[in-house]
């Protein structure tokens, strides 16, 4: 008779040859599937708001940029001649004008600057339009370059400091008032359910299937509060593209009221500038080129944190991206960038660091920016991001016990949201 071998059918294949090298051991992908909420929640945690719709004060300096535009008929503009402004509009970081062809007394004695006939020109407002006067006159204390002819001309006119006569008064005061944003919290629940049954078996792969299925559900409750926190949205807005604050309209079958926070992509998709000295959303024909990456990044550090370093959550195109340009001569675009190393953060999650003229970028590997997303960078400013705890996240075991249940049901349980102030400090780019 023949020796007995293995075989690769009947009983001892099918049932008692062991083919598991470690029977309780799992291999999962994504362990650290929440940077984004891991590094908000560490930076700063408001917990215990008094109501789950929450509001923020933002100011914004109105010395940064203080300009208005105007026209003027004139002779050639002469040194000490005023000159006579009407059409006045498009005002920023100064007091609101009164109408077309007036401005408040807060104005004169500003020195200001404009460009006629492609020659620099400063002067001062020597007069605003009152009561009755119908006049705004601003009078040339300097011309660069040469002026030729008279014209009608339509200019910004640039604040560069005030000057005031000998012996005069104290000018007319103004000021502008804070600002108000808000957000809301979310209520996530994420629940588990086995059978006692189910519960009393040993199983392989995991001897404990409640066991597994808590931590796996404890990872979809956080990677779906993360998605919520990058990607969601608020039906009353939140305030920056001026709407009116309220409670959530939003309603489930029950009629029972839905509140939702409004995530930072979709905050910065609402209400982000693709335009101008203030853009902070970038397409990726404005990232192609060393020029362009060089011009963005200007506008993305112009509000310098004193760390000098910001952090960037990225989809894997977009680290793929400037990782391509680490190598190779920017893979035959002519231009590189330099990224360091992969490092470990003290959080927990991995990062690169991508310089650029004007900062430091810390690059994070982000799950959740996928699909879509997959070549997004999202840029925050850690001062003006926060994570909102209405109440404190909590594991609910054993909730299910009516009737005598033959089983355990369990859930996770969060109400949070996040706080987003002064979009523009926060920014996004789409990667080629």
């Amino acid at each position: 008779m023949s020796a007995k071998n293995l075989g690769s059918a009947g009983v001892l294949y099918d049932e008692r040859r062991d083919f598991y090298i470690s029977p309780n051991n799992v291999k999962e992908l994504w362990t650290d599937v929440t940077p984004f909420t891991t590094v908000i929640a560490n930076k700063e945690t408001k917990s215990g708001l008094a109501d789950p719709v929450f509001k923020m004060f933002e100011h914004r300096n109105p010395w940064v940029t203080q300009e208005f535009t105007g026209s003027y008929s004139s002779t050639t503009p002469a040194l000490g001649t005023p000159i006579v402004l009407t059409s006045l509009t498009g005002v920023a970081g100064l007091e609101a004008l009164v109408s077309a062809t007036s401005m408040p007394d807060s104005y004169k004695g500003l020195q200001v600057e404009w460009t006629h006939d492609s020659t620099r020109i400063v002067g001062i407002i020597t007069s605003t339009a009152n009561v009755g006067s119908g006049t705004a006159k601003v009078t040339p204390i300097t011309l660069t370059g040469t002026v030729s002819g008279a014209a009608v001309s339509a200019g910004t006119f640039s604040v560069v400091g005030n000057a005031h006569g000998e012996g005069t008064e104290a000018p007319e005061a103004w000021a502008n008032e804070l600002e108000v944003v808000y957000n809301s919290c979310q209520i996530f629940k994420t629940p588990i359910d086995i059978t006692g049954t189910l519960y009393a078996s040993a199983l392989r792969g995991e001897k404990n299937e409640l066991a597994r299925l808590r931590l796996q559900k404890n990872q979809q409750h956080k990677i779906q509060k993360e998605r919520a926190f990058l990607f969601g949205g608020n039906s009353k807005g939140t305030g920056m593209g001026g709407e009116t604050f309220g409670e959530s309209a939003i309603v489930d079958a029950d009629s029972k009221v839905i509140r939702s926070t409004m995530g930072i992509v979709t905050a910065l998709e609402k209400y982000g500038t693709t335009s101008g000295e203030s853009q902070n959303v970038f397409a990726s024909t404005e990232v192609d080129s060393y020029s362009e990456f060089v011009d963005a990044m200007e506008k993305v550090f112009q509000y310098v944190p004193t760390s000098g370093m910001k952090r960037a959550f990225v989809g894997s195109g977009a680290l793929g991206y400037w990782s391509k340009l680490n190598q190779d001569n920017g893979f035959g675009s002519g231009w590189t960038v330099n990224v360091g190393d992969m490092k470990r953060d003290k959080l927990g999650f991995n990062y690169r660091t991508l310089e650029t003229p004007h900062g430091m970028l810390q690059l994070i590997p982000t799950p959740a920016l996928r699909g879509a997303y997959n070549k997004k960078m999202l840029i925050v400013d850690d001062s003006n991001l926060f994570h909102a705890q209405y109440r404190k996240p909590k594991f609910q075991a054993n909730i299910k016990t009516d009737n005598a249940y033959d089983g355990v049901k369990d859930q996770y349980f969060s109400d949070e949201g996040i706080g987003i102030s002064l979009i523009e400090s926060h920014a996004m780019i789409t990667t080629p």
